[in-house]
């Protein structure tokens, strides 16, 4: 029987100038631990070609990053996930999407807060998720 887990992300995202700074921390609500997950970040404006990412991302497209989690315990958060990206062009607003692409092999049967979508204006506000 494949272990259960439920995977969530829980964050801020701000925008300024073109520049989106994400905040996130993965979480298993459990019951089982898992040791690696992958979250993916899926922009509705095209990313700039430069980017600088943190240990464990990585570029999946002009638009998506994709992100390992790291161990996560039953009923515990993971590591804090920060980076800053460049958006190809300036925008008023963007629509920031998480979902899980792989669950460590662990069920999850709670899909309500493993998928979210943020809207973030260029306002310098950090906006919750």
């Amino acid at each position: 029987m494949a272990p259960e887990a439920d995977l969530a992300y829980h964050g801020t995202a701000s925008m300024a100038s073109g520049l989106v700074d994400v905040r996130l921390t993965p979480r298993n609500h459990g019951p089982d631990p898992v040791d690696d997950a992958t979250v993916r970040l899926r922009w509705s404006a095209a990313l700039g070609d430069a980017q600088v990412l943190p240990a464990g991302c990585a570029r999946s497209g002009e638009r998506v990053v994709v992100c390992r989690t790291g161990a996560l315990p039953a009923d515990g958060p993971g590591e804090e996930i920060r980076m800053t990206l460049r958006l190809r062009e300036v925008a008023s607003e963007v629509t920031l999407g998480l979902d899980t692409v792989w669950g460590g092999g662990s069920v999850d049967r709670n899909h309500a807060n493993d998928r979210q979508q943020v809207l973030v204006l260029d306002t310098g506000d950090a906006y919750a998720f």
